[in-house]
């Protein structure tokens, strides 16, 4: 099915050459994306935030750890591996889809051989699932889908669980704290922002910050029903079709 976008052909093709960048961006971060996620190098912004940062993680994996992701389980955008490796003790089989070979040799790495354990390289606003599967599961990528596509991501989300199945989602909320500026953000508006990676190369990537309750109402919108969280630093929970 075609990707169906609300605004004109010259527009989309300014989105499609955003994405692109974003994908490139993704690639090329891959060596130091868990410098970011551990707080290591210049991610490093002191002892106290970087403890907040673990006790508000915790407080997520708890939440997953409710939900339990069982049965047969679809990750999006599985990045390095950091939830992987959680799906993967407790689902029957586990499908992690990503469109950087580089993350997911690194995602391999961590998770280590296992026989329920499945990767596909595949650009997400173009794969479509081969079977279905009860639950889907995808962190820190709902902030990179630009908003004229949210409706067409949850649509190929319902494509692919099952009847009952259900979603399990954590992005980032948008940070609070005065003054505090993320060490490889250089610039923002309009939903984009200016990264700039260790070797120096700029990228564009889209970014969107959800509050709980907005992204409650947009999927609500788009026939689901959301039990969505928030923590300071964090969104995340659970999404189930709205039969209404």
């Amino acid at each position: 099915m075609p990707e169906h976008t609300d605004h004109g052909p010259g527009e989309e093709s300014a989105e499609a050459a955003l994405l692109s960048e974003q994908r490139t961006f993704y690639r090329q971060r891959a060596p130091e994306y868990d410098e970011w996620w551990q707080h290591l190098g210049r991610y490093h912004r002191g002892e106290d935030r970087a403890r907040h940062w673990d006790q508000q993680i915790e407080e997520v994996e708890a939440a997953l750890e409710r939900f339990g992701p069982g049965g047969d389980v679809l990750e999006l955008a599985g990045g390095t591996g950091w939830w992987t490796e959680r799906l993967a003790r407790t689902a029957e089989s586990l499908t992690v889809v990503d469109a950087s070979p580089e993350v997911l040799d690194i995602n391999r790495d961590r998770v280590g051989p296992r026989p329920n354990l499945s990767y596909v390289v595949a650009d997400l606003f173009e794969w479509r699932p081969e079977r279905l599967y009860d639950v889907v599961f995808f962190s820190f990528w709902l902030s990179h889908v630009p908003r004229t596509r949210f409706g067409s991501f949850w649509h190929l989300v319902g494509s692919c669980i099952r009847p009952g199945g259900r979603v399990f989602l954590i992005d980032n909320r948008r940070d609070a704290t005065p003054n505090t500026v993320d060490p490889y953000v250089f610039a923002e508006a309009n939903d984009v922002q200016r990264r700039r990676l260790n070797d120096g190369s700029e990228h564009r990537v889209v970014k969107i910050f959800y509050e709980p309750d907005e992204l409650a109402r947009r999927l609500k919108a788009e026939g689901w029903e959301a039990d969505i969280a928030g923590t300071p630093w964090f969104i995340f929970g659970s999404a189930g079709h709205d039969h209404g």
